[in-house]
């Protein structure tokens, strides 16, 4: 399951909530906004292991975080591996094959699956919390020992080009795959977790190739365990060493090229072969996610002030005049300087222009004007409650923390994140919107279709 562009999604900033982690065995959060205690222990091969006990009713989540997604391909005619080992892990090993584990899985009658990102590639299960050491059994395993001949790979290889086609169908995708290739010159933010359609043709004939790609990344060092749910923390802990322990480090980190800085807008017209209203989308360069970083904290308010359902430009477009479907914007959660994306689809095609003004006047106005102080105020109660909300089930802990585990490794900045949320100011909300919203470091791209 490929993790589709987040450019679109509300309440972005749930997922912007948790990050690092220390590196002993040790009780960590819970003593601030997040409402449940969380346990880190790091085991001699580097593996991190995160256990958050919490009411569950006998349920239990259970995550497998890689660090390791499009960023990570750096060589040239190599991208999309990351997303097609999300396929070939089901494959099976030599303890468990394939057939032998879908019916251990399908007898516990877990939720399971797989998805694929920028930063990261994310397994996870949900469970009763009797079949806790059988998934730990069965995810340890594939991991260390995951086995599958060629013939099963090419077919995997034409599934994985299957999925890239059926992508494209999608105008949302399309679009997203455009502005990322436009908007990064060196990086590896340029491609999808699918990869460039050229790498994921020849894909077939690099069998040799994956097997070194799960050498190096499928490592302990590059995965973070997170079990939530209804589990006790000692057995639990104890378990994850006796069937992890033996797995053996030695990752690698990719030397990832950094993008330069932008210094001029680029604009582009996406083709769309099917029906479609226009979209637009406008992706302005931010750094990478820090939540010591006052002005990036500040910009993740600023897209809701600006763009989000309260906004003077949602109410014109949308409720009153009525002439796009949604906008909505959002600074992307990023290991390395990502984006702030602006996004909107537009009912009528000649009104494309009116609309990337409308944005163009909201963006002036806030580089221009300091936002209502009771209106921030209002976003950052709004933001506390919307996180606390979220956090109900193992699955909607474990999903709100992968991303941020992926791109920092932990979960250790949950409070001081929420913290930077509660001293931004309204100048530095303005002053966010002076350094990130700039012609020069934005990609405007709009895509027509026939109408739908």
């Amino acid at each position: 399951m490929l993790d589709l562009p987040r450019g679109w999604r509300r309440h972005a900033a749930l997922l912007l909530a948790l990050a690092s982690a220390h590196a002993t065995a040790t009780p960590v959060l819970g003593a601030g906004i997040f409402p449940y205690p969380a346990h880190l222990e790091t085991l001699d091969n580097g593996l991190k292991a995160i256990v958050i006990p919490m009411q569950s009713g006998g349920l239990v989540a259970y995550w497998s975080v890689v660090r390791t997604g499009a960023r990570d391909e750096v060589e040239a005619g190599h991208t999309g591996f990351a997303h097609f080992f999300e396929h070939m892990m089901f494959r099976g090993s030599e303890k468990y094959p394939r057939d032998v584990r879908e019916q251990i899985v399908t007898g516990m009658g877990a939720d399971t699956n797989a998805f694929t990102s920028d930063d990261l590639t994310g397994y996870y299960f949900n469970i009763a919390a009797e079949d806790l050491e059988k998934v730990i059994d069965l995810e340890s395993d594939r991991f260390q020992n995951l086995q599958y001949p060629e013939d099963e790979f090419k077919t995997e290889a034409g599934a994985v080009f299957g999925e890239y086609r059926k992508n494209r169908t999608s105008p949302f995708f399309t679009l997203y795959e455009a502005v990322h290739r436009a908007a990064f010159d060196v990086h590896t933010y340029g491609h999808t977790a699918m990869g460039f359609v050229e790498d994921i043709e020849a894909m077939p004939t690099m069998y040799e190739y994956s097997k070194s790609f799960f050498q190096r990344f499928y490592r302990p060092e590059n995965v973070v365990i997170l079990v939530t749910g209804d589990v006790e923390v000692p057995r639990t802990m104890a378990l994850l060493r006796q069937y992890y322990g033996t797995w053996k480090p030695g990752y690698v980190a990719p030397q990832v090229r950094q993008e330069p800085e932008q210094t001029r807008e680029k604009r582009l017209d996406v083709a769309y072969d099917g029906q479609s209203l226009p979209l637009a989308w406008l992706a302005y360069k931010v750094d990478a996610f820090d939540p010591a970083n006052p002005t990036l904290v500040a910009a993740q308010l600023l897209t809701a002030l600006a763009f989000g359902e309260t906004s003077e430009i949602h109410k014109k477009l949308v409720l009153d005049e009525q002439v796009v479907e949604f906008i909505e914007a959002e600074v992307n959660l990023n290991r390395d300087p990502g984006l702030l994306d602006i996004i909107t689809r537009i009912k009528d095609p000649a009104k494309i222009d009116y609309v990337l003004a409308e944005i163009d006047a909201t963006i002036a106005h806030y580089r221009d004007t300091a936002p209502d102080a009771a209106r921030l105020a209002d976003l950052k109660s709004r933001l506390r409650y919307e996180f606390l909300m979220g956090l109900d089930t193992p699955m909607n802990v474990a999903r709100a923390l992968s991303r941020v585990i992926a791109v920092t490794g932990g979960i250790e900045v949950v409070e001081p994140l929420y913290e930077a949320y509660g001293k931004v100011t309204a100048a530095q909300v303005q002053e966010a919107a002076q350094k990130y919203l700039q012609p020069t470091r934005r990609t405007v791209a709009v895509l027509r279709g026939g109408q739908s």
